[in-house]
This record gives C-alpha cells, structure tokens and sequence, in this order.
C-alpha cells in the first residue's frame, strides 16, 4: 500500500493515494496504520479518490474532483478536519492532482475552497460559517468547565478557562453529557493570553489529545471572540504543535497555517 505522510501544525496524517477507488478500508486496517508503535502513526487516516466514484459525496463532483475521506485513528468515519483538508490540498498540488492557487475538496461536511501556492507557504481553507448551538460542561481531572456547542461540520465544545491549560491532564477523554453529544464530542480547553490571541489544548473523539485540530481552532477562537463580545476578527491560536490563523467574518471562517508532507513509501499491513 503506498502512502505519504503529512501534519499540519503536527496534527499528523496518513496519506493514501486511492484514485479509483479500490481500496478496502475497514476500521481495523486504518487503526494500525496509525498506530505509533506497528503502524506509520497519525492522528488519521486521509484517502484520496475522485468525488465522482464516491456516492456519499458525488453531488460535489461538480465543485470538487478529489473527495477527502477522511477516518480517525480508531478507524471510525468522521465528517470534517480542518487541519486534514489543509494537509490533503498540499498533497493534490504537490503530486500534480490539483493546480496551485485556489479550488474545491469534497468533504462529508460540504465542498471546501482551498488556497495555496506549490513549494511551502501556508495553506488556507474556507471552513464555513461556525453554528453555535449553546452551552453544555466538560469535565476535566474531576472539575467541571462550561462550554460552547459549535458545529463546524463536526462537533466541538470550546471551554474557555481560569486554569492554565499546560496543567491540564487530557490523556482520558473529558466527561459530556451524552444526550447533547450522542455521537460525541471534541472538546477543546483554552485561555485567552492577549488581544484576539489564545492558547488551546484538545481532546478529539476517536484520537485522543492531538497536537492540533483545525476545526477546533476554529470553535476556539467562536468562543473566545463570545467571551469578548465580537463576532468577526482575526483570531492566532497557540496550540502545542505551532499557531493558526483563523477569521471570522458575517458570512464564514477561513484557517489559515502550515502544512507539509514529510515521507512517503509502501507499508505491507
């Protein structure tokens, strides 16, 4: 099986080339190519086909050739990464796919416009308009934080606290009412360190903590902005493996950051 591998602000990614469609992904194959110990290791498993021989999105095939399918390190089928479409758009354009400047990738959440330049620079991405969909409470080492539910073609609960977020144990999956998050939940703790400037940690469903997350940068920065009042503006979030851009404005958000591809090869698994 030939792959590439990649990470956008080291939220890291599997990369499968898979044009015609013929690859068996079963949730056990894609949990031990992640895996850090017997597999590659990433945070997910991205698979690169044409949208048109991909029914669940071959409605997009009109504003998108290439389909991100996209599974978390548990093998389970997610709708949305953020930082996985930046790191997806940089493969087309590097392997010829896609032409540098701007075009459309097929998501489970919607057709995503993407922008970038062949050879390094940031990439950015449309991520659609942010829905806030109220309050709910985590739970983190026993103390309870409120939050804010965002849809961002998946779903968040951004928790803008007092305690300092490097303190943090995140290595079990926070507490949240089930009823709210039938599905679950991605849970991002923040505190905001300047104007329009925050520092974030997350724990992502069927991952685990991850050293970045490109929709939950997004709902961060939703809940940092209601915090302060706003609703548009340029948000810089800190997170552990570096720093993205996120703007809100009345229409959109747009993530703006890195993303590289840093090896490639064939793993017989």
């Amino acid at each position: 099986m030939r792959f590439v591998k990649g990470h956008g602000t080291e939220n890291d990614f599997v990369i499968l080339p898979d044009p015609d469609g013929e690859l068996e992904l079963s949730a056990a194959r894609v949990a031990a190519l992640c895996d850090r110990r017997a597999g590659i290791g990433a945070d997910g498993v991205l698979r690169v086909t044409r949208t048109k021989l991909s029914p669940e999105v071959a409605d997009q095939a009109g504003e998108a050739e290439w389909f991100m399918d996209y599974r978390n390190a548990d093998g389970g089928v997610a709708e949305m990464c953020g930082n996985g479409t930046r790191v997806f758009a940089r493969y087309l354009v590097e392997s010829g796919l896609a032409d540098e400047g701007e075009f459309g990738v097929a998501t489970r959440a919607g057709v995503k416009r993407v922008r970038l330049a062949r050879g390094g620079g940031d990439v950015s991405v449309d991520m659609g308009a942010p829905r806030v969909l109220g309050e709910s409470r985590a739970v983190v080492g026993g103390r309870g934080y409120e939050g804010v539910r965002v849809d961002m073609g998946n779903p968040h609960l951004a928790c803008v606290i007092g305690d300092p977020v490097a303190g943090l144990d995140l290595t079990r999956q926070p507490a949240f009412d089930p009823e709210v998050f039938p599905h679950g939940v991605n849970v991002e703790l923040l505190n905001a360190v300047g104007p329009r400037r925050v520092v974030m940690r997350v724990h992502e469903r069927g991952v685990g903590e991850t050293r970045s997350c490109g929709t939950g940068t997004v709902a961060s920065a939703v809940a940092a902005a209601r915090l302060a009042g706003e609703t548009t503006g340029t948000w810089e979030v800190e997170v552990p493996g570096g720093t993205l851009t996120v703007t809100l404005d009345e229409h959109t958000s747009h993530l703006a950051g890195p993303a590289v591809l840093v090896a490639s090869g064939e793993i017989l698994i």
